[in-house]
């Protein structure tokens, strides 16, 4: 972890002082930097996360070392009820929420023919379901002119190997957005989908993958590396912002051009 305050390289984007954000799963990767680019945009925040541990222990600790405002409430967000209990901790803590961040989710590799049944449903409900219910959970606490942002993934746009449930699930998100913005609009509220290629993050530097396969990944792209957390943190930044109040509906893909 680097010194306190610097952890995500994130420059504090646009109006976010103040605010009041809700990040599910921030404990760990993306969640975790997105996290801490809001606290160091002075946002106040309710971090979500499933497990303890030291991951959700050190990210206390770097968001108490910026000073913002945090709360971190484990729950499960594939459980109504928990879901429920994670939004009675929003209104308890903050009175209101101006941003939401579905950012839970989970990766599989199968092939088609080995698919199960449990497996499919396991990522459908971690990173599909979980957007549901939280969405659902918070709905009466969304301020007008709110922001919500989910996080997708690109291969939801072409597809991969060995992830036909991996890319169905995040090309739900897709959909879910799109629908959804069109019935919250007329509040002013704003969703919109961040759609992450392969990305490296502090707890896992090499995106957990072979160092071969990240190199030949980095040289699909066509800025010729992988992706950061602090990447994907900065595009969630920007659709969180007022300096993208006219933007909702879309799907940014922050992929390098892979």
């Amino acid at each position: 972890m680097s010194a306190a305050g610097t952890e995500t390289g994130v420059l504090p984007g646009p109006g976010l002082a103040g605010k009041r954000v809700l990040v599910t799963g921030g404990t760990r990767g993306i969640g975790r930097t997105t996290a801490l680019a809001f606290a160091q945009a002075g946002a106040r925040l309710v971090v979500g996360h499933r497990s303890p541990g030291d991951h959700a222990r050190t990210l206390a600790e770097a968001l108490a070392a910026t000073g913002a405002e945090h709360h971190l409430v484990r729950a499960d967000v594939t459980s109504s009820q928990d879901t429920a209990r994670l939004a009675e901790e929003c209104r308890a803590r903050l009175g209101g929420l101006d941003v939401l961040v579905n950012n839970v989710g989970v990766d599989g590799h199968s092939k088609f023919a080995d698919l199960d049944e449990s497996e499919w449903h396991r990522l459908l409900d971690s990173n599909v379901t979980s957007a549901f219910l939280v969405t659902r959970a918070v709905d009466e606490l969304l301020v007008d002119g709110a922001s919500i942002v989910n996080i997708g993934a690109s291969v939801a746009l072409r597809g991969r190997a060995l992830g036909t449930h991996y890319s169905a699930s995040k090309a739900a998100l897709v959909g879910f957005g799109r629908a959804l913005c069109k019935e919250v609009g007329s509040r002013g509220i704003r969703v919109n989908t961040v759609a992450p290629g392969v990305t490296a993050t502090d707890d896992e530097p090499g995106a957990g993958l072979p160092p071969q396969l990240v190199e030949r990944l980095a040289g699909m792209t066509a800025l010729g590396r992988l992706g950061t957390g602090a990447d994907v943190a900065g595009a969630v930044l920007y659709l969180a912002g007022d300096t993208s109040r006219y933007v909702t509906g879309v799907t940014l893909t922050v992929d390098g051009g892979i």
